[in-house]
Parts: structure tokens; sequence; C-alpha cells
């Protein structure tokens, strides 16, 4: 079986698991809500829910192979999925306008793919179904260092007020795996707006 089948397949395994877990999650949702459970009360019992259908553990690879100096030499990146395979990458398209991808472009939408996620499982726990959600994320590179990450989010969400959404979001920014490896050393902004 070829590289590229198996993760399609892995993908496809992961999606569906996913979507069980979101399945489970808003069944359960709806379960507590018929037989009036606070509203406390739901949150936590769904977030030991999820804690219990979660993947608990997993790997994932990239690849990256640099030739020359850093200033005229040049890399490509693969990712196990395939989705970057062999993808170049160089000092133009890092500090420049070059054509390719870099680090921190890597960074931003892994932090933005993340973070989405995170709120939509958070709302999900607080009873609320998005309906989209979109995250811009914004990394800033200083004197050789990455100093901050910056989301702007933008969701779309049935029936939740201002409050409740901003809670959400600040818990998603908390506890999204991406802002949790981050967070460490950088500052992490976040502008979150409902639709």
């Amino acid at each position: 079986m070829s590289p590229g089948l198996r993760s399609t397949q892995g993908r496809a395994r992961m999606g569906e698991g996913v979507k069980k877990a979101k399945e489970a999650l808003r069944a359960f949702n709806t379960m507590l809500k018929i037989h009036n459970f606070p509203a406390v009360m739901r949150l936590y019992l769904a977030e030991i829910t999820y804690q219990n259908i979660k993947i608990k553990h997993m790997k994932r690879s990239a690849t990256a192979n640099w030739k020359g100096s850093g200033k005229e030499g040049s890399g490509t990146m693969t990712t196990q999925s395939g989705l970057l395979n062999t993808d170049q990458y160089s000092y133009k398209t890092r500090f420049e306008d070059g054509i390719g991808t870099n680090p921190e472009e890597l960074i931003a939408a892994a932090h933005a793919g993340c973070y989405s996620m995170k709120l939509s499982f958070v709302l999900g726990a607080a009873g609320f179904t998005p309906t989209s959600i979109d995250t811009k994320c914004y990394i800033t590179l200083e004197s050789g260092a990455i100093t901050e990450s910056h989301l702007v989010v933008t969701a779309s969400v049935p029936d939740i007020d201002d409050a409740k959404f901003q809670e959400c979001a600040a818990d998603a920014k908390a506890n999204c795996p991406i802002s949790k490896s981050l967070n460490t050393n950088i500052n992490i902004v976040l502008e979150a707006t409902l639709a």
C-alpha cells in the first residue's frame, strides 16, 4: 500500500472519529437540557464525556531538507499527510516576497486551525453548535524570535450572547494544543467577534 493511500485512509478514520465524538456531545447536551440540568453541570458532564472519547495520544511528522547557505540556499518541506510534498522554502519566501512557504506561515495555519476546532468543542460543551468559525492568525517574528500569535476570529453561533461567546473564545485560546505549546514563550492575542 502506498504512503499516500495509508495517510488518506488514516485521515478518513480520524475524520469519522471526530464526527462521532461531535455527534455524541450534541446528543449528550440535548439530553442534559431536556432533563433541566444546570448549565455548570452540563458543561462539567460534557467535558467528562469529551475526555473519555477524545484521542489520547497521537504523533504527527514533517520533514525538511535544506541545501546551501542560509541566504542563497533553499529547502523543501514535506508533511506526513502529503499536503505539503517537497514544497519549496527559502530566505526569500521567509523574509521577502518569494513564492513558496515558510515556517511562520505554517505555525499561523496550525494555530488558526487548532483554535477553530477547539472553539467548536468548547461551544459544543456549552450547548451551542457554531454555523461557522473563521480564524486568521498573524505570527510576528522579531529579532530572530517568534514574539506573538494574534488570532482574529469571527463566528456564527445561533442563540449565544456575546458574553458567553467571549468566555468560550477565551477558553479555546487558553486550551487549544497549539496555544499551549506557544504560551510558554510568546504573547497570544485574541480578537473574537460574533457574526
